[in-house]
């Protein structure tokens, strides 16, 4: 007998025919011999419900309050799903956060897990049950309910599938698992069965946003074999584990990409010590995050200092840097909030030389220009024009060979959030 810990998410569980849905799932999994321990998050559309509710109270509501309104949405949800298991002949007990009980920071609306609980869970597990529990939230050291931040039913999932040593934790999405790039961009786009977590955070840290990007570092610190798979359909998925020696004849694991970046640069500043505290550090003190950098010097002595931001934050970065270049006396500032960022993602980086040359080609071959480049061991991203993003993105899946065979494909489903 193996204990598995499922996670459905909102949309999964987004009426009572969905939750019935869910239902037969972990019962049909319960029926052959397996523990099971459920982890959902509140009903689709619940969490946006109740935050609009507390700023019609206050425009700034009490960041303790609100995680206790919150936390009300998934206390439905495990109710509802234990009562429908309950229906189907299958035992079961539902528990929020703080009955588990999960102990975190007292970081209201961001708290991190430091401590699960597992004797209630094992209880129940002996006695037949299935366990149901609240994801996104739990409890600080004084008692108080936290939230753990939004996508956190999936840190609550692998935590618990942690403390439990659980045999897998399994993601249950409206997708069956993670492909190669977006279906929706690429349409010959393929389902990997197995990435490596280093994989999955830079595609997760990258724009793909199917898992949370904190639930995959936690399953990376603890080893927790993590899987996504569909709700609605049946497949093994994608298995996301450590990498093995078998992963190492894929060049390129996956594409990944995000529309919401903008570049601004700063023209002929000295170069000298300072110069790049005194550009990025009011961008900093704003919390404003700062992506890919580069600085070109030139004969005469200056410098060209170009970066990006997150395309939300263009106009107030390009404000701050337009007060500190005017005091480095720079000749010219100027932004872009029409690029994008296109990244490609594999360990079999790290033992195969000429990866980006091939990459810098395939765009070539099509006249994108690349603005910017960064690299890592197992990753290279370029900035690109908007305009070019899907015929760049579809290039390089067909260069390095990630396109699924023509003969027999179906429509391929599309990308949510999870």
């Amino acid at each position: 007998m193996s204990l598995y810990v499922q996670k459905f998410g909102g949309t999964s569980v987004g009426d009572v025919e969905r939750i019935g849905h869910v239902a037969d799932r972990v019962k049909a999994t319960r029926d052959a011999g397996h523990d099971v321990v459920v982890v959902v998050s509140a009903m689709s559309g619940e969490t946006n419900r109740l935050i609009d509710l507390a700023h019609q109270v206050s425009p700034r509501p009490n960041t303790r309050e609100l995680d206790t309104l919150m936390a009300t949405g998934e206390q439905v949800t495990i109710a509802l799903l234990a009562m429908a298991l309950e229906q189907r002949g299958c035992a079961a007990r539902s528990y929020t956060g703080g009955q588990v009980a999960v102990r975190t920071d007292s970081a209201f609306g961001k708290a991190r897990i430091e401590d699960i609980d597992r004797h209630r869970m094992d209880s129940d597990l002996q006695a037949g049950r299935v366990v149901v529990v609240a994801g996104f939230q739990g409890v600080d050291g004084d008692g108080n309910i936290t939230t753990l931040g939004r996508g956190g039913s999936d840190t609550s999932a692998v935590a618990l599938a942690a403390a439990l040593k659980a045999h897998e934790c399994q993601i249950y999405t409206d997708v069956d698992g993670i492909y190669t790039t977006d279906p929706r961009v690429v349409p010959r786009a393929r389902r990997l069965d197995c990435i490596t977590f280093e994989e999955m955070l830079e595609l997760s840290s990258l724009g793909a946003k199917v898992l949370q990007i904190r639930a995959v570092e936690f399953a990376g610190k603890y080893n927790v074999p993590l899987r996504v798979l569909s709700t609605w359909g049946e497949g093994p998925g994608t298995l996301i584990t450590y990498e093995e020696s078998e992963m190492e004849q894929a060049l390129i694991s996956g594409i990944a990409f995000n529309r919401d970046e903008a570049q601004i640069t700063v023209a002929g500043v000295p170069d000298q010590p300072g110069v790049a505290y005194r550009i990025l550090g009011p961008v900093s003190d704003a919390n404003i995050n700062v992506d890919m950098i580069v600085q070109n010097v030139a004969e005469d002595g200056g410098a060209d200092f170009t970066f990006t931001v997150h395309r939300s934050d263009y106009e107030r970065t390009l404000e701050l840097v337009r007060e500190a270049g005017t005091e480095l006396g720079a000749e010219k500032v100027e932004g872009d909030d029409t690029i994008v960022k296109i990244s490609m993602v594999g360990v079999g980086m790290r033992s195969h030389a000429r990866i980006a040359s091939r990459m810098f080609n395939a765009l070539a071959a099509e006249g994108i220009n690349i603005e910017m480049i960064s690299t890592s061991e197992i990753k290279i991203s370029v900035v690109v024009a908007e305009k070019y993003l899907e015929l760049g993105v579809r290039a390089l899946h067909t260069e390095f060979g990630l396109d699924a065979p023509a003969e027999g494909m179906g429509e391929s489903e599309s990308l949510e959030p999870v």
